[in-house]
């Protein structure tokens, strides 16, 4: 068990992502995305969503991350912060995210 000191030290936030490409270097299937966390600027990552998303899905729609994490160089990429998901049918990532439109950079709680 976690103490809640532990779990307030995680950053989670909401963002929208504003790019997504295809990651061509990373060894396993992967998307180099952007994402808006308003007044906290813009981050960057990489995700295996591949299974079930396109980049072109992805834009504009809302994520969850956790954005305090140290940045993780991936191939000749440096993922800023970590977008949240839950492995579904198959190990399929199936994103987390807002059931409604928040603010970017609306914290998690």
């Amino acid at each position: 068990m976690i103490q809640w000191e532990d779990f307030e030290k995680i950053d989670i936030r909401a963002g929208t992502i504003i790019e997504a490409i295809p990651f061509t270097k990373a060894i396993k299937p992967a998307y180099q995305l952007k994402i808006d966390f308003g007044t906290l600027g813009i981050k960057q990552s990489s995700a295996q969503i591949t299974g079930l998303y396109t980049p072109e899905a992805l834009r504009g729609v809302q994520v969850v991350a956790i954005i305090n994490f140290p940045a993780k160089q991936i191939a000749n990429f440096m993922s800023e912060c970590l977008v949240l998901g839950v492995y579904g049918k198959e190990d399929k990532v199936v994103l987390l995210h807002p059931g409604m439109p928040v603010p970017d950079g609306a914290k998690i709680g």
